[in-house]
């Protein structure tokens, strides 16, 4: 007899690959094979997939058309099933998937749609934690600001894009109406954010994404400037840090190493 979780992975195989046939051992009420139930059961988990996509990625799903999108997704459910129990998981793998996905070859921003969208997900489902205060700010050193290492919210996520992704997933939005965007406007990077119940998509400034990817590395704010400035002239420190700050996208802070146990935490 085979064991159970053969069966089991048996039976999960089948039901995303029609080609297969009914799981042994498996029969209808009368005790015969059913492969009509089966063929049922196996069109509504895949259906069930397919929408829980659906959901996570609105914006996509608008932009390529709802049957281009039932389709691909169905191809993705066949090929990546869920790896966990936890619902929001699922399509994780989606852009990834997206960006191999031939057909659309000819749509390469719709990747980084997906890229905003899986990170909205996320934020919204990432642990809850209080921005940091003015007073807890106001305890940094100016003139060793250049020292401090900032902790960030565990919502926080950063989305690169060489398209004007933002825009496009803005305009595309439910209730939003379709503008036409110029594709050759320049790149967007993109910070997703979730403060309390709310998670707010802003536009990052010039070299603003590789400033705070390096503060989320553990590096100063002198580090991560002096990295930002080299990969990008038009960075302003000023006024990306002021920005992180109206975001509420630091949680605490501490000096460098030696002077690490004076922290704002």
């Amino acid at each position: 007899m085979r064991r159970l979780g053969e069966r089991q992975h048996g039976f999960g195989t089948a039901i995303l690959d029609a080609s297969l046939p009914v799981p042994e051992g498996l029969v209808d009420p009368d005790g015969d094979p059913s492969p009509r139930r089966f063929a049922v059961y196996r069109n509504n988990v895949v259906v069930g997939m397919v929408e829980t996509l659906a959901a996570a990625y609105p914006v996509v799903r608008r932009l390529v058309g709802e049957e281009f999108f039932d389709a691909m997704a169905a191809h993705y459910a066949r090929s990546e099933p869920p790896a966990s129990p936890m619902l929001f998981d699922y399509g994780k793998g989606f852009p990834a998937f997206l960006s191999r996905f031939e057909p659309l070859a000819d749509l390469p921003y719709v990747v980084d749609i997906a890229r905003i969208e899986r990170a909205w997900v996320e934020a919204y489902n990432a642990a809850e934690a209080s921005p940091l205060s003015s007073d807890e700010m106001a305890r940094i050193d100016l003139g060793r600001i250049g020292a401090v290492c900032m902790s960030v919210h565990p919502s926080l996520r950063i989305v690169r894009s060489r398209f004007p992704a933002l825009t496009i997933w803005a305009s595309n939005v439910d209730g939003a109406t379709p503008a036409p965007v110029d594709l050759d406007a320049g790149g967007e990077d993109t910070l997703v954010l979730r403060i309390e119940a709310e998670v707010e998509l802003r536009q990052l400034p010039p070299g603003g994404a590789g400033f705070l990817a390096s503060l989320m590395r553990g590096a100063s704010i002198a580090a991560a400037a002096e990295e930002s400035f080299l990969a990008d002239a038009e960075f302003d420190l000023d006024r990306t840090l002021a920005g992180l700050i109206d975001a509420d996208a630091f949680t605490g802070w501490s000096y460098h190493l030696a002077n690490k146990h004076n922290d704002g935490h």
